[in-house]
C-alpha cells in the first residue's frame, strides 16, 4: 500500500490534490493502527483537541511539517476527544503531545507547547537514523 499516496487524497472525491498533501491528515481511530504499523516511512501523530489552545497554537508547526516533508515522513492529527483508548494506549496524558513513530514503534515524543525548530528537529533525527 502507498501510504503516501493514499494521504494526498481528496476525501471527496478520490482525486490527488496539492492542497491535502501539504496538510496533516486528521486519523480515525481505524486508520491510526494502519498508518502506524504499515508505513515505511516514519509518521507523526499531534494528539490534539478542539478546546486545547496549545494545540491550536502548534497546528501551524505541525502544518508545516506535512508541507515541508510531506514526500518524507506521513505527518498526521488524531483528535483525542474522540480516541480516548488510543490516547490510555500509549500513555497519553497530557495534550498537546506530538509523537514519532519508525517501523511501527515509538521513537520520540513532545509534550506541551513547542516550537516548529524542536519538532522539525526530532524528525529530521529519525530521517537521518
Amino acid at each position: 500500500m502507498d501510504l503516501f499516496k493514499l494521504f494526498r487524497k481528496d476525501e471527496k472525491d478520490g482525486a490527488e490534490t496539492s492542497a491535502s498533501a501539504s496538510e496533516p491528515r486528521h486519523l480515525t481511530g481505524q486508520e491510526f493502527d494502519a498508518v502506524i504499523l504499515e508505513s515505511a516511512a516514519p509518521v507523526v501523530v499531534d494528539f490534539w483537541a478542539e478546546w486545547c489552545g496549545p494545540c491550536h497554537a502548534i497546528a501551524p508547526a505541525v502544518a508545516r511539517l506535512a508541507s515541508e516533508f510531506r514526500d518524507r515522513a506521513i505527518i498526521a492529527k488524531l483528535n483525542a476527544d474522540d480516541h480516548p483508548e488510543i490516547l490510555a494506549r500509549y500513555g497519553v496524558m497530557g495534550i498537546p503531545t506530538v509523537m514519532y513513530f519508525k517501523n511501527g514503534e515509538e521513537v520520540a515524543r513532545v509534550v506541551g507547547m513547542t516550537g516548529y525548530q524542536t519538532l522539525k528537529g526530532k524528525l529530521e533525527q529519525l530521517l537521518s537514523a
